[in-house]
């Protein structure tokens, strides 16, 4: 009886604990769920890139453009910034748990994540973990998510920790359609990515 007990009570922990997984993701738009589940999958295993374009800041205190440099290596990045903001060159690299940022005529510094450096040195609170889902066109899989897709069941829309995320155009490289102008608005914090160049890669393990 107690091992029947326990095997029932496995069950409804599994299919509890893949409800709560399901959950995490609310879906709505003119797409197909079924599409987007295919292209999503296609596009989470892309552990590498190399992107060239345009970014513009909006905050309180500071706001401009610049050119940006995003190379991804698995766990490892290099995001560089080139004369946003007349602050001149500033260089964000790390990998989980280290992190450094180079700013041009002001130094070095070291954080454990990218979001406590670019706050403490710039005042931004940009959430740096999620970009490399979001500039994929995809939700970050460690919280909850709303998702609006297009015609092409691919993301228009993305609302996720008080932020939103709009995709206003796709662009396809070798063979993957990916994000070309996003537009991110957050709390006291907007950023437009213009996207020139994708250099998608798939590493493996």
């Amino acid at each position: 009886m107690f091992l029947r007990h326990l095997i029932v009570f496995s069950f409804i922990a599994l299919l509890a604990g893949c409800s709560a997984l399901t959950s995490r993701e609310s879906v709505e738009g003119h797409g197909s769920p079924a599409l987007w589940r295919e292209h999503k999958q296609q596009l989470a295993g892309l552990d590498g890139w190399q992107i060239n374009g345009k970014i513009g800041i909006r905050a309180p205190k500071d706001s401009g453009s610049g050119t940006l440099f995003w190379l991804q290596r698995q766990d490892y990045y290099d995001i560089r910034l080139s004369g946003p903001l007349g602050r001149g060159a500033a260089r964000l690299t790390g990998r989980p748990g280290k992190v450094a940022l180079e700013v041009a005529n002001q130094g070095r510094y070291e954080a454990p994540t990218p979001e406590a450096l670019l706050e403490e040195q710039l005042g931004w609170n940009l959430p740096v973990s999620h970009l490399a889902w979001w500039v994929r066109g995809l939700p970050a899989p460690d919280s909850k998510s709303r998702l609006t897709l297009d015609g092409d069941s691919r993301l228009s829309n993305l609302e996720q920790d008080n932020w939103q995320v709009e995709y206003l155009s796709y662009a396809q490289q070798s063979g993957y359609w990916l994000p070309e102008r996003i537009k991110l608005h957050g709390r006291d914090l907007d950023v437009t990515l213009v996207i020139k160049e994708w250099q998608p890669r798939k590493l493996g393990q």
